[in-house]
């Protein structure tokens, strides 16, 4: 497949999401990692529609279950056709415009723990699950190591999937947050309809 991080554990299964660095259950940005994405950045923001497109291209690829989720591209067999779609362009940006201010708030990690969570909630009204969020990540690193060339060091690699660790924790959360809400609405509004038989006069 062309992308060095087999066997890195990015590409996670169904249990291994939100699985992290630290003993308390969430990723630990430090100061090194953060420095090292927003240089990193700098480059891969100059092919950001690139960088998306080669991310679902190669997404629906390695993970063609993932397609599921995706109404417009269920159906869509040929590659090729995925690379020119301009819907698949826009679902790219959408995403890297994501990435791109989870940069922006990484030296405000309470922002960014809001926009994930917000995120992961959104997920949930489009019924796409926790288990394909980590596939994203391990996608958008293989697709901006020929980008980044000679800069792409084990170090970096590291910081990305880092990023991608917490911020995939977090829109978990905000996931099961926004099911169990709706759950409780469910029951609440079906213990407040009144029973049609007790009601008729």
């Amino acid at each position: 497949m062309g992308c060095a991080i087999s066997g890195s554990g990015l590409t996670p299964r169904t249990q291994e999401i939100g699985n992290t660095e630290d003993a308390e259950g969430s990723a630990s940005l430090t100061p090194r990692h953060i420095h090292l994405i927003k240089e990193s950045w700098k480059v891969i923001q100059e092919d950001i529609a690139k960088v998306g497109i080669i991310m679902f291209v190669r997404l629906f690829e390695t993970h063609p279950e993932c397609k599921d989720v995706f109404f417009l591209f269920r159906d869509v067999e040929d590659l090729e056709r995925l690379r020119t779609s301009r819907e698949l362009r826009a679902h790219g940006l959408r995403v890297m415009s994501f990435i791109e201010k989870s940069v922006a708030r990484l030296d405000q990690l309470e922002r960014l723990q809001t926009l994930a969570l917000e995120l992961g909630k959104s997920h949930y009204r489009y019924n796409a699950p926790p288990k394909y969020y980590g596939y994203v990540g391990a996608e958008f690193i293989c697709a901006v190591q020929p980008i980044l060339k000679d800069r792409w060091t084990a170090e970096l690699e590291q910081a990305w999937k880092t990023l991608f660790q917490f911020v995939t924790g977090i829109m978990k959360d905000g996931y099961l947050e926004e099911e169990k809400t709706k759950r409780n609405l469910m029951l609440t509004s079906s213990k407040e309809r009144p029973d049609k038989r007790n009601t008729m006069i």
